[in-house]
């Protein structure tokens, strides 16, 4: 079964990532009553994956706990609310293009709010699905072949919530 993850577990795992001089990145794999997952579609002019699909998420700010960015995030990209945070379902570092050393943490989350209807940034995505495993190729599109951790995330998601 799926349980939260504790507060006193978020804040261990940023603490590590901030000592090892890595900035904090959240994302959100929102899962809703049908089992599947929520997805948005980068717009094409984007610098970084343009025209990928991607999960809601972000940069950690200053001052931020991991779970307030989470909330943070999936507020400001889709206006719905955090609720719960149920388990990690990806970790793994990364350096951007200017060289910065990254940490993601990746959460299965759920959400309050009209699923159905998401305030999408329409300057940064250009379209939302829920996909479900049988959907889970559309996450390869414009990506690389070595760049599949987003889809191996999500699978993993969708696994874990379909088990249950």
């Amino acid at each position: 079964m799926v349980q939260s993850v504790n507060t006193r577990e978020l804040l261990a795992a940023q603490a590590q990532a901030e000592a090892e001089e890595r900035q904090c990145v959240v994302g959100a794999i929102i899962i809703n009553a049908q089992k599947q997952a929520f997805v948005q579609k980068r717009s094409a002019d984007r610098h970084l994956f343009p025209g990928c699909w991607d999960i809601v998420g972000g940069h950690v700010e200053p001052g931020e706990t991991l779970a307030q960015a989470l909330g943070r995030e999936i507020r400001e990209e889709t206006g719905w609310e955090l609720s719960d945070i149920l388990t990690q379902v990806g970790l793994f570092d990364w350096q951007d293009e200017h060289g910065n050393k990254r940490r993601e943490f990746d959460y299965l989350a759920r959400v309050k709010g009209d699923l159905e209807h998401p305030r999408l940034e329409w300057s940064r995505f250009s379209e939302f699905r829920w996909i479900g495993l049988d959907e889970i190729e559309l996450l390869k599109e414009n990506r690389s072949e070595d760049d599949m951790v987003l889809y191996e995330v999500v699978k993993k998601a969708l696994r874990e919530v379909t088990s249950l």
